[in-house]
């Protein structure tokens, strides 16, 4: 079980200690939840009321919040911050492999580097390059002339597909497939004829891959993913879509193809991009947004409508759908006042 000192925890955070430095903390919790033994976070001063009836050992917060706390503290500038560190600290996720599974199937020329580990009945192709310390989880497939650089983590049946590169100290949760085809047909008289896509996809260093999110090739150029960039759970990534450094995607985003997304972005979860068109750099698409044409400012964006009563949505629905027809009686009725 993991413990810890509190002085020596507040050393590693490069907290101020404010209370007992011998007190033992054995886990992390949330302000509601935790108990003795266990540290939690104030990252929002909204719930300072909570102080007053909260079990945990010790708390993090900010020095403005110390006043209203009774228990040990770590006083810090960004206490979610230091929640993310504290939570690196205590993690306990099992590795998704160790060693060579005895039935893992490895092509005689695939180059491994030192301290790989790969998990049962995982498959790695002919011309495959595994860096130093990846692990490659139980079920999981890694195409030909794939080169996987060190450090990074896929987790169980996770499926790579030929010519891909990801970068080093990646994480890829189950599910996600990189470097299918695109969605890539021509129409000949009705029939679809499909379109070999040839390109690759080229992931940068420290990305990390949602549980069943697709990354499809390139058609002819690369699909590439920047250095930092995180992406959530069910995502579709399509053909030649660029994304920017430190770009993050929540859950359920659809990207259509051709579409280049800046750096330091945030795609707010079930959003839809089209394809064809850029969006720069520093732009948050909220959650359900539906982006049709370029953005080029920087800056906050929104399209979902939110969530109304049954009978105030029918009546929000009627005046949508009568939107074209009032547009035409405000200009006519604004053209008669111009002649008056």
């Amino acid at each position: 079980m993991f413990s810890i000192r509190l002085a020596d925890l507040a050393q590693q955070l490069d907290a101020q200690l404010h209370g007992d430095g011998d007190t033992i903390i054995t886990g992390i919790a949330s302000i509601g939840s935790a108990r003795a033994g266990y540290i939690t976070f104030l990252a929002d001063s909204h719930f300072r009321d909570k102080l007053s009836s909260c079990q945990a050992s010790a708390v993090v917060l900010t020095e403005d919040n110390l006043p209203f706390c009774t228990r040990s503290a770590l006083v810090v500038k960004n206490p979610y911050l230091t929640y993310a560190r504290m939570a690196q600290l205590m993690d306990t996720t099992p590795k998704s492999a160790q060693n060579i599974g005895a039935s893992a199937v490895i092509a005689t020329d695939a180059i491994l580097g030192q301290r790989v580990a790969i998990g049962a009945n995982a498959v790695i192709e002919s011309g495959v390059v595994l860096g130093d310390d990846v692990m490659v989880g139980p079920g999981s497939f890694i195409g030909k002339n794939t080169k996987i650089g060190a450090g990074t983590h896929l987790w169980a049946n996770v499926t790579v597909y030929h010519e891909i590169e990801i970068g080093e100290n990646c994480i890829i949760q189950s599910g996600a497939v990189i470097g299918a085809d695109g969605f890539g047909y021509a129409n000949d008289r009705g029939n679809w004829i499909k379109i070999p896509q040839l390109g690759r996809v080229i992931i940068g260093d420290r990305v990390e891959i949602g549980a069943c999110t697709t990354i499809d090739r390139g058609a002819l150029d690369d699909t590439r993913i920047g250095n930092g960039v995180i992406i959530d759970n069910q995502c579709q990534i399509a053909h030649n879509v660029i994304i920017g450094d430190n770009t993050a995607v929540a859950g359920g985003v659809i990207m259509a193809g051709s579409l280049t997304i800046g750096r330091y972005c945030m795609i707010g979860g079930a959003s839809v991009i089209n394809g064809h068109m850029e969006i720069c750099d520093k732009v948050t698409v909220t959650g359900m947004g539906m982006v049709m044409q370029p953005i080029t400012k920087p800056g906050v964006y929104s399209s979902g409508i939110p969530l109304q009563p049954n009978k105030i949505w029918r009546k929000t629905a009627v005046l949508v759908m009568n939107i074209r027809e009032m547009s035409k009686r405000m200009k006519a009725i604004e053209r008669k006042l111009a002649k008056n």
